[in-house]
C-alpha cells in the first residue's frame, strides 16, 4: 500500500518550492518582448526537472529521483521538453521514445543541466526518463 500521507507531504513541499520561486507573470514570460528575460522555476533538490522551453523556461515537469523512472511522461511535457535540471543524487536519463528507447542523453547528477536539447536532437521529443546510479557514460 502506497504511503499517501508521505507522498501528499512531497506534493505540498514541491508545491511550496515552486509557488516561491514563480513571479505571478511566469506563464506570459515565454513570449516576453525581446530584452526581457524569461521566468525560471527552480528545480528543488532531489528532483530532475524537465523543461518546455531552452534555458530552463516554462512551468516544469517535476519528478522526485528516488521515486523512480517514468515509461511515458505525462501529456503536458511529452515531446516538450527542451532543457532539463538534475538536482539529484541519481543520473537521469531522457529519452526520445517511451519504454527508454531511442536518441538519449544523460544529465549528471546534484545540479547537471542542459540548457538546450537541441544540441542532442531531442528538442521538443521527450518521452521517457529513467533515474537510477548508472554514472553516465557507462
Amino acid at each position: 500500500m502506497r504511503n499517501t500521507k508521505s507522498g501528499a507531504l512531497t506534493a505540498l513541499a514541491v508545491g511550496a518550492a515552486l509557488a516561491v520561486a514563480v513571479p505571478a507573470t511566469a506563464d506570459a514570460a515565454v513570449s516576453a518582448p525581446q530584452g526581457r528575460t524569461q521566468a525560471r522555476v527552480a528545480c528543488p533538490s532531489g528532483f530532475v526537472c524537465i523543461y518546455p522551453s531552452i534555458n530552463f523556461g516554462g512551468q516544469p515537469y517535476v519528478k522526485r529521483a528516488s521515486d523512480g523512472s517514468v515509461k511515458h511522461l505525462p501529456d503536458y511535457i511529452r515531446s516538450q521538453g527542451s532543457s532539463v535540471i538534475n538536482n539529484s543524487g541519481r543520473t537521469a536519463r531522457v529519452y526520445q521514445k517511451d519504454n527508454f528507447h531511442g536518441r538519449r542523453v544523460c544529465v549528471g547528477r546534484n545540479g547537471g543541466s542542459i540548457h538546450d536539447l537541441r544540441s542532442y536532437q531531442l528538442n521538443d521529443s521527450t518521452h521517457s526518463l529513467k533515474n537510477n546510479n548508472t554514472a553516465c557514460g557507462g
